[in-house]
């Protein structure tokens, strides 16, 4: 099994994937959604023997933190504009910030920074990112890549969100392109997840 060679099927599946998690019951989001990310990233690393590889050093940690304060500062700016230019922009933003109500929050840490954040990096932007980068080139894969991470949030249903997600695959698959380790990768997802939904939000009281 090769990456490049299953591509379509993998899309295929995690496009499934993202819409049985989002419109599935409300009350058992965080479950379908850690079953689809052990999913994805199981597939990745099955795949992709380079990604078993993956460590996350000292060094990959500061990284992650940095690039992932980087993100949040976009996100920051981002969320006013949506709240003025979206038509249901402060709606959908609050939609999926509800979400951290259905489950304690040591369990969402656990849930984003061990499964979701580190299995997302591996799948989008390992796996699909580099099978795309063989065949078409670096930046161009990346372009793609970036491109089909936020075309599975369109399944969401949630416009805003997916636009949110297609400014976070732009970003990280941009860091993936320019060299960024996969280690650092994944501490940038796992801390942004945590920061922006747990710690500090966005969205207003």
């Amino acid at each position: 099994m090769t990456a490049r060679r299953i591509l379509p099927a993998s899309l295929a599946a995690a496009y499934a994937a993202f819409a049985l998690t989002f419109r599935g019951p409300r009350e058992r989001f965080w479950q379908r959604m850690t079953a689809t990310g052990a999913c994805l990233g199981s597939l990745a690393l099955v795949a992709d023997p380079d990604l078993r590889k993956t460590r996350i050093r000292p060094a990959h940690i500061a990284l992650g933190a940095v690039t992932a304060a980087g993100l949040y500062a976009v996100f920051r700016v981002g969320d006013r504009l949506a709240r003025r230019i979206m038509p249901k922009g402060g709606e959908d933003i609050d939609e999926v910030y509800q979400l951290r109500a259905l489950r304690p929050a040591p369990e969402l840490v656990a849930r984003l920074a061990l499964v979701i954040g580190p299995a997302e990096e591996l799948f989008w932007r390992g796996m699909i990112q580099r099978a795309l980068a063989e065949r078409f080139g670096r930046w161009r894969g990346a372009a793609l890549a970036a491109g089909a991470y936020g075309a599975a949030h369109v399944m969401t249903g949630n416009l805003t969100l997916t636009g949110a997600a297609a400014t976070a695959g732009a970003y990280w698959s941009t860091l993936a392109a320019g060299g960024l380790p996969m280690g650092a990768l994944i501490a940038s997802h796992a801390m942004w997840d945590v920061w922006i939904f747990l710690v500090q939000p966005t969205a207003g009281p």
